[in-house]
């Protein structure tokens, strides 16, 4: 999502993210196993994207133990630094990656509060409103990504997830990934259907 902060790598220009992780612009890669309601395409569940390029936890720590001890450095780090943009958001992605969904939601909106544009964080907190229950919040969130990067796929791939499934708006849905495909062609979901096939299949 579109940002002048620090730490921040945008998906269009492919600078790398703290974790490694990074999103092909053919090919929207799942980085998170499913959230808690999806939309089946061909018997494929398809969930809303965690944004690759958010600055993600370092590599190998997957035990509870290890996020609960990187949420207390982190959390500590902030008493000291408050300011911090990318520990505001590495504890919003701790909490993501833990579905502490109203702590997640709490610390985007801290980072977004000190960089209201980042389109990867409004992403991600789109992500963890739909997941604590209020799509309508998570589309607010995927429209300012869009507005502050025209160019983000997931938060219009995310937006068309969420205005299907859990707002039951059809048009509003393939509105928005029409958007995604005029943009790029070769967009896909996650279990690798063109976009464009997805949308002339509910057509």
């Amino acid at each position: 999502m579109g940002k002048k902060g620090k730490g921040r790598k945008s998906s269009a220009t492919g600078a790398p993210s703290s974790g490694g992780s990074k999103k092909n612009s053919n090919m929207i890669i799942v980085v998170v196993a499913a959230l808690a309601v999806g939309l089946f395409f061909g018997g494929v569940f398809m969930p809303a994207l965690k944004d690759s390029s958010t600055p993600q936890v370092a590599g190998g720590a997957g035990s509870a133990s290890s996020f609960a001890q990187q949420i207390e450095e982190t959390k500590k780090l902030l008493e000291s630094q408050p300011e911090s943009v990318n520990l505001w958001t590495k504890l919003g992605n701790l909490y993501f990656d833990t579905d502490q969904y109203a702590n997640a939601i709490d610390a985007y909106s801290k980072s977004l509060a000190i960089e209201p544009d980042n389109a990867h964080v409004l992403t991600d907190l789109g992500v963890m409103y739909r997941r604590n229950g209020n799509p309508q919040k998570a589309v607010e969130n995927f429209d300012k990504a869009i507005l502050a990067a025209p160019t983000h796929e997931t938060a219009r791939l995310n937006k068309g997830i969420v205005l299907y499934y859990d707002l039951k708006d059809k048009a509003g849905a393939i509105q928005a990934w029409n958007g995604l495909v005029q943009m790029n062609p070769g967009a896909r979901t996650p279990n690798g259907k063109l976009v464009k096939d997805m949308i002339r299949d509910l057509s």
